[in-house]
């Protein structure tokens, strides 16, 4: 639990810095992804998971 709570804290300091960084940036890409079709952001997400937990199952395995 206690590396999902810094993982979770890692995402919004990264973020966050890239919101206050490139905020014309965000927000071309939320007005493009409210135009985008549900299925393929759906698989996307998928994989971003898959990969996700392959990248903490490699990180926690073997280093």
């Amino acid at each position: 639990m206690r590396d999902l709570v810094a993982a979770l804290g890692l995402v919004l300091v990264i973020e966050g810095l890239s919101l206050a960084a490139f905020p014309a940036a965000w927000r071309r890409a939320m007005k493009a992804i409210l135009k985008a079709p549900e299925q393929p952001m759906r698989i996307a997400g998928l994989v971003a998971g898959v990969v996700g937990v392959v990248l903490v199952w490699l990180v926690r395995a073997h280093f």
